[in-house]
């Protein structure tokens, strides 16, 4: 480490000064109930998965636990009463993560379903699923997920997730905002607790607040998860030591997203791997589902050049052609590369953040682009399309969120020919509740679709994504819900996809 960087690990670790080496207790007590934040599991492998929880009796002031260690059991069944437990084991809850817990669960059969529970003194969690990856060899018949992303807490209710927890999924994939950063704001839905998070404390307020939200936990407590982040965990709009408004000097930046990086942890199912040292993460990763799927979980964020032509929508500037603009950085794209060509599953599919698709959203003669998605960084990302057409990695998916609209796109190999053949397709899903009530925006949609050949949907309300993935075929279904400004709005599949298997290229069903 470097000297910036042990300093921005000590400053986003200020509970590491209570005093060292004191055994943690075993009989603690709690002013209420500690385990309000929900269980999580994530990152399945064959023979287990990540178990998360965190006590916080008090968790929108601090956490409200005493400054010790504490000892959290777990244990694992096959049945929901826990008549069968197949694993089991005791953990520290550490008062520098928080009292978060991670327990990396070993010695399970491969694509089986469990259950899992937290115990702390006398209280126990509530009970929840999880269900372990295909072996490596296997081919699996399916495997149902969702994507989500963008859950502005004050923007609407988690109505999204309510459908989502109904529905028979081995795995959920989030790609990113899975907070917002910004101070309350009065006259909305929901208010966020406290001015805009700066300290590892306001993130840790920040998340627990989110965290409390009963639908959520329900979308949690039903099968894994897949995370991955965006800007809003730490900053609207901010790239690698770069602030959304350029207010504060790279130092200073890094500083308060090593605070970001340390809550993002303390709050996921992550594997060790992904501890943050200092202002640092290592998020991106390969999570293979047998030979039937493969996951790339990419980060847009950590290693990015700053955003070109003033991070505004319109036309290109010549910033856009730089070559040495980058939106993954040098070595994560090199893995993403060589994740591809050894990749032995069927479908492979890059799970991350900003739409990778070129797309003018302005229609007639004007152009206007976005300034913070792949498409700003053009060398990378006609790299990124080449490798796909020269390389030919098997049946590519990109999963993408953000955007707060739902979009339907075909990558074409060579952006500057529109006839150019397809190489990959790219389902971008909305928000679940940002930028409240939302709208089909058909009008608008027609626009964009004729101006965009490679646009194949677009749509503008709240919702999700389910996708079923089979040897035959990639479907993905657009469920949406009318408005989130009020709780109970109905579900409704505003259009289904499919991607067949061994051929490039979207069809509507």
């Amino acid at each position: 480490m470097t000297r910036r960087e042990l300093l921005a690990a000590l400053a986003s670790l200020p509970a590491l000064a209570a005093a060292p080496g004191r055994a943690a207790t075993g009989r603690p007590t709690f002013s209420d109930y500690p385990f309000s934040l929900g269980v999580a599991s994530g990152d399945p492998d064959p023979r287990g998965f990540v178990l998360w929880t965190r006590l916080a009796p008090k968790p929108l002031t601090g956490g409200g636990m005493a400054d010790e260690d504490v000892k959290v059991a777990w244990e694992v069944a096959s049945d929901e009463g826990f008549t069968k437990i197949v694993a089991r084991g005791e953990t520290d809850a550490k008062r520098e993560l928080a009292h978060a817990v991670h327990v990396e669960v070993e010695g399970l059969e491969p694509d089986h379903w469990y259950f899992y529970r937290f115990h702390a003194g006398s209280e126990v969690s509530p009970t929840a699923r999880a269900r372990t990856a295909p072996a490596a060899g296997a081919m699996s018949d399916k495997v149902r997920l969702a994507f989500a992303s963008c859950q502005h807490y004050e923007t609407g209710y988690y109505t999204a997730y309510e459908h989502m927890a109904a529905e028979p999924l081995d795995l959920i994939v989030h790609l990113g905002d899975y907070i917002y950063e910004k101070e309350g704001v009065d006259g909305r839905v929901r208010k966020h607790t406290g001015d805009e998070i700066m300290t590892v404390e306001d993130y840790r307020n920040r998340h627990a607040l989110y965290r409390s939200d009963k639908l959520l936990q329900a979308a949690h407590h039903l099968c894994p998860w897949l995370v991955t982040w965006d800007d809003h965990e730490v900053d609207n709009n901010y790239s690698d030591r770069w602030s959304e408004e350029l207010d504060v000097s790279p130092d200073e930046f890094l500083t308060r997203r090593a605070h970001a990086y340390q809550a993002y942890y303390e709050h996921m199912p992550l594997r060790l791997p992904a501890k943050p040292v200092g202002d640092k993460m290592q998020l991106y990763r390969r999570v293979p589902f047998g030979r039937l799927l493969d996951f790339q979980v990419l980060d847009t964020r950590q290693y990015r050049t700053d955003q070109p032509c003033g991070d505004k929508n319109g036309p290109e500037c010549p910033d856009v052609f730089r070559a040495d603009a980058t939106i993954l950085g040098p070595r994560q794209e090199k893995w993403l590369y060589q994740a591809l060509e050894k990749s032995p599953a069927l479908w492979n599919c890059m799970a991350q953040q900003v739409m990778v698709a070129r797309v003018d959203r302005e229609p007639g003669p004007d152009e206007a682009y976005s300034m913070d998605k792949w498409a700003s960084y053009r060398p990378m990302l006609d790299r990124f399309l080449k490798f796909l057409g020269d390389s030919k990695p098997s049946n590519p998916i990109v999963l993408t969120g953000d955007i707060h609209s739902n979009w339907v796109c075909d990558l074409p190999s060579d952006l500057k020919r529109e006839d150019s053949p397809t190489v990959a397709t790219e389902f971008i899903g909305t928000s679940i509740t940002s930028a409240g009530d939302g709208d089909q925006a058909l009008d608008y949609a027609a626009a964009v679709e004729a101006e965009n050949p490679t646009v194949k949907f677009f749509n503008r309300e709240r919702g999700y994504v389910s996708c079923t993935v089979t040897p035959k075929e990639w479907r993905a279904d657009y469920h949406t819900v009318e408005y989130v400004t009020k709780p109970g709005a109905p579900k409704k599949t505003r259009a289904s996809f499919r991607v067949e298997a061994g051929k490039r290229g979207v069809e509507r069903v």
